[in-house]
């Protein structure tokens, strides 16, 4: 009964200790782009769910990928495939916020990819791309560590 009794509490014990590393699990474990694939939107021209048997985690984030091919291309240049602003609204950045982003609301521009709210704000951003892109450049270098939720 002694054995039983110490081997529940070092069981408590070890799940106790384990709380706070699953707990920052969770945070890196929301996938980059909702999930799509990062590569398709330059190779397929066009936005593909990821899938959970090809992951790979740059800076953080964890991205899904259609292909194994495609994990690979990421993998050996993953600045190239990575959306702008972390993968926040392109146009909320412009205006100094993290809105997040629709991953069917995109484009790219000399070879970025860039992300918007919902069709409509994309709508609007792509009134004036290159000026959004210019206060989105000065603003992300204030926000960009900043959370959303202060914003």
């Amino acid at each position: 009964m002694m054995k039983t009794a110490l081997g529940s509490l070092f069981a408590v014990f070890m799940a106790l200790m384990a709380t706070p590393a699953m707990a920052g699990d969770v945070t890196q474990s929301t996938p980059g782009i909702s999930g799509y694939d990062p590569v398709a939107y330059f190779i397929d021209g066009k936005p593909m769910k990821g899938s959970g048997y090809h992951v790979a985690e740059y800076q953080g984030v964890a991205y899904a990928f259609a292909s194994k091919e495609h994990m690979q291309l990421f993998e050996n240049n993953p600045e190239k495939y990575v959306p702008a602003y972390g993968g926040y609204c392109a146009y909320g950045v412009a205006v100094g916020k993290k809105f997040v982003s629709d991953p069917e609301a995109w484009k790219i521009v000399n070879r970025t990819l860039y992300l918007n709210l919902d069709k409509d704000i994309q709508s609007k951003w792509s009134q004036d791309i290159p000026g959004y892109i210019k206060k989105s450049e000065a603003n992300w270098k204030d926000i960009k560590n900043k959370p959303a939720s202060d914003l």
